[in-house]
């Protein structure tokens, strides 16, 4: 069902101007205006600008869907706290403050992950974050699966599939302790992810390059921001089809 924008239409009124007048001062279609109305349609914006000037009003009057637009978008750049080059160029000092300071929920999302076993002693820290009631979930990649078997070819690395098995192996000690869950997945791996409560890691993949010289972002939740909902629901998606740890 349409909603009319009487707004517009009583603006009209007190500038004692007909939807045609309008439309031909903006450059545009009797008809358009008449949608802008009737079905409530928002111009695009330099038409809006126009009819802002021609009525004596800000836009956001006849229109004000674009002040949540701005509110969505202040907050969403607000998401982002830092960007770094590469992996590599993560602090590690961070890395270890974020996993130690999970307290809620710890979400990774990898094909193999090798680095957070080797380096910050993941398999560890799983167990002491259970005995505090932390919420952990890894997905890991499906070593058999045709996109390990992809992504090694692509960026040269033909240990993958049995890095892969070996961070599973390592993984399959706290796999059923309470709160714990490892899943295997065949997914293609556009980023990966890890969440620490409220805060988040990227890392973006491009084709050809290894991970760890790929791009991160740190994002941070915010009401009414895009970006961690997004990667969020992302992750939900792989965990419903991923597959307990064997």
């Amino acid at each position: 069902m349409s909603v009319v924008n009487e707004r517009l239409r009583s603006g009209l009124a007190t500038a004692e101007i007909t939807q045609a007048v309008l439309a031909e001062r903006c450059g545009v279609d009797t008809k358009s205006v008449e949608r802008w109305i009737t079905q409530d349609r928002m111009p695009h914006a330099g038409t809006r600008a126009k009819v802002a000037r021609i009525l004596g009003m800000d836009e956001t009057y006849f229109w004000p869907a674009l002040l949540r637009a701005g509110r969505a978008k202040n907050a969403t750049e607000a998401e982002l706290v830092q960007i770094w080059p590469t992996r590599d160029a993560v602090p590690s000092d961070l890395w270890r403050t974020l996993l130690n300071q999970t307290a809620t929920q710890l979400d990774v999302l990898v094909y193999a992950g090798t680095f957070l076993v080797e380096a910050y002693g993941l398999v560890d820290l799983i167990r002491t974050k259970a005995k505090a009631g932390t919420h952990v979930r890894v997905l890991i990649g499906d070593s058999r699966c045709e996109a390990v078997r992809q992504r090694a070819r692509e960026e040269g690395l033909p240990t993958l599939a049995e890095r892969c098995r070996s961070t599973g192996e390592y993984l399959s000690d706290v796999a059923q302790l309470p709160g714990v869950g490892v899943r295997t997945h065949d997914t293609v791996l556009y980023v990966s992810q890890y969440r620490f409560d409220d805060s988040m890691l990227v890392n973006n993949h491009a084709y050809g390059a290894w991970a760890v010289r790929s791009p991160v972002m740190h994002l941070k939740k915010v009401p009414g921001g895009h970006l961690f909902s997004h990667y969020d629901d992302a992750f939900e998606r792989v965990w419903s089809t991923g597959r307990p740890l064997a």
